[in-house]
């Protein structure tokens, strides 16, 4: 129906409100503690504007004064920071051997962690893991789940929001059953997001690592799988499909521990070069230690040629895949993570075959997180997503209170 005059012009002074609102809870989000004419100053707002935003949003409970600045001439000003136990977040991560997870307040200070080895050998059990798993943590960190404002989970394969259903997720058997994301939904709610797995690992790395004030990098994770996630312009791309970043579907079929089979489920790049290719080469290369992959590594470092030479085709074939990243995007940095991509020694090969091959030379480093990134790049999608929501929320001032 038509909007006239009237509707329009009284949304806009809503909108401007609400601008003015998240403009004050971003800087004080990122910067920290800060006054009235702290944020007047750097927003470039009237101190009355300032003062009418951030009484309503401490009247929505979302900050709270921290103190008063001393040392400086004139008046002590109060300064405002954000009020952590405004709302949680929840970060879980599925993965193949491990599931994952942390609450983090909204200041971001990480309430609790754990993880636990997987049991479930089915999407449905699996589910109920991740439930367990929650509800222990909730425990740990004496909060409700009433309490919880986001919860974002890690999971291999993409969400495809056209379809409603997720894909791509071959290494997770059942994982892409209809009935696995209406019990999560069932779980865990209407503010339930999900993420790929590499994806949350690339945004925790532009968070904590080597990614911070990076406008363009890969991060590529090689281990029980493959994956990349992908930041461009400082932001996260995920594609039309929410498949960027897929490179073990790319059709790189070579390496002495391919598998037909296994590329029908998981994709042809990562059955020649994830974790279990690596194990299948040295098998076949008669390698007496490749029960697993860092095995095999540890046996080319100590000297065995068989698995040396494993060792030097996964590097070949991961600087293969890198290059066609970079002759697509060009990004000024690859992080490699994952169990293999962080194996010693191994980024250095990586990088000369990379070199060796490329049009250009990004640098090539090890990624400065652990066994939590992906947690830790929910916890901060999660973040940006509750702010959000809580932002959509605040109720406008009254005649009364506006006065």
């Amino acid at each position: 129906m038509p909007v006239g005059n009237g509707g329009i012009s009284a949304a806009r002074p809503q909108l401007i409100r609400a601008m003015n609102e998240q403009v004050m809870l971003d800087f004080i989000r990122r910067t920290g503690p800060l006054s009235r004419a702290d944020l007047a100053r750097i927003s470039g707002l009237s101190k009355p504007t300032v003062s009418l935003a951030l009484a309503n949003i401490e009247r929505a409970g979302l900050v709270q004064a921290a103190g008063h600045r001393t040392g400086v001439p004139g008046p002590a000003a109060i300064l405002y920071e954000v009020r952590p136990e405004a709302g949680y977040v929840l970060g879980l991560d599925i993965g193949r051997q491990y599931i994952r997870g942390a609450i983090a307040d909204l200041a971001g200070a990480v309430r609790t962690r754990t993880s636990v080895r997987v049991k479930a050998t089915n999407g449905h059990g699996r589910v109920k893991e991740l439930v367990a798993l929650s509800a222990s943590l909730l425990k740990e960190a004496g909060v409700s789940s009433s309490d919880i404002t986001q919860t974002v989970i890690g999971s291999p394969g993409v969400y495809d929001p056209q379809r409603d259903a997720l894909g791509l997720a071959g290494s997770l058997p059942g994982w892409e059953s209809p009935s696995v994301l209406r019990d999560l939904r069932d779980a865990f709610g209407k503010h339930l997001m999900i993420e790929n797995d590499i994806d949350a690992a690339a945004i925790a790395e532009q968070t904590h690592g080597h990614g911070r004030n990076v406008d363009s990098f890969a991060f590529v994770s090689v281990g029980t799988g493959i994956g990349m996630g992908l930041v461009i312009g400082g932001k996260l791309h995920r594609g039309a499909h929410g498949a960027a970043g897929e490179i073990g579907y790319l059709p790189f079929s070579e390496g002495h521990g391919t598998d037909l089979d296994d590329a029908k489920k998981r994709g042809t790049f990562e059955a020649a070069a994830s974790a279990p290719a690596i194990v299948r080469a040295a098998k076949r290369a008669g390698v007496r230690a490749s029960t697993s992959a860092q095995k095999v590594f540890d046996a080319a470092a100590a000297g065995d040629p068989k698995a040396a030479a494993v060792v030097a085709e996964e590097a070949v074939l991961v600087a293969k895949a890198v290059c066609s990243v970079v002759t697509v995007v060009d990004p000024e940095l690859i992080v490699l993570g994952g169990g293999v991509g962080q194996a010693p020694g191994f980024v250095d090969t990586v990088a000369q075959q990379l070199h060796a091959i490329s049009p250009v030379a990004p640098q090539v480093v090890v990624s400065a997180l652990g066994a939590d990134a992906v947690v830790d790049g929910c916890i901060a999608a999660g973040l940006d997503r509750a702010w959000e929501v809580l932002t959509a929320a605040i109720p406008a001032p009254t005649a009364e209170t506006a006065g």
